[in-house]
């Protein structure tokens, strides 16, 4: 049996190998690009971040608020659980529940705001993309651009990521 893996291992390397070479000497050109990565990068994106930072800064600011009463609360209870009344404990520790669900609800919020809003901004931007990674592509002379998220190694010289969206941020 491992005789067998061995020689299957063998001959897979072997015709990997040789296609690789077989690639090069076509001229073949490969590049790998992160799509994502080049879409977020735009300055189009970078100005819808920007305003969903304006339109939930209030949001933010109370989900500080929260964390920081909670905390102030907590010390508190830690520091005189010894001399407070069982009732008073509870009390602290309906407050810290409240304020907790009051936290929770505002960073779904925020969240949800947030993913709704790039998935909005992706659906609208994509033709955009497409049309810069074929100009990228064209320009370059690719013949094989693949998804940096499936390749195991690549070097850097081939990831055309940056010239993608250098080309979103000229249209």
């Amino acid at each position: 049996m491992k005789k067998l893996v061995s020689i299957l291992f063998f001959t897979f390397t072997v015709v990997a190998g040789s296609s690789a070479v077989t690639a090069q000497e076509e001229g073949l050109k490969i590049a790998v690009l992160d799509m994502a990565q080049a879409l977020l990068n735009s300055d189009v994106a970078q100005g819808v971040e920007e305003e969903l930072q304006n339109e939930t800064s209030e949001d933010q600011e109370k989900v500080r608020n929260l964390a920081q009463e909670a905390q102030t609360l907590q010390e508190q209870l830690q520091a005189d659980a010894e001399v407070m009344s069982e009732a008073e404990q509870r009390r602290i520790v309906g407050e810290l529940q409240e304020l907790q669900n009051q936290y929770q609800f505002l960073v779904q919020k925020i969240q949800t705001l947030s993913q709704e809003r790039m998935q909005q901004f992706q659906q609208t931007y994509a033709p955009n993309l497409v049309q810069a990674i074929s100009e990228v592509v064209e320009e370059e002379g690719y013949n094989v651009v693949l998804r940096s998220e499936g390749v195991l190694y690549f070097d850097n010289p081939v990831d055309i990521t940056a010239k993608v969206t250098a080309k979103l941020n000229e249209q």
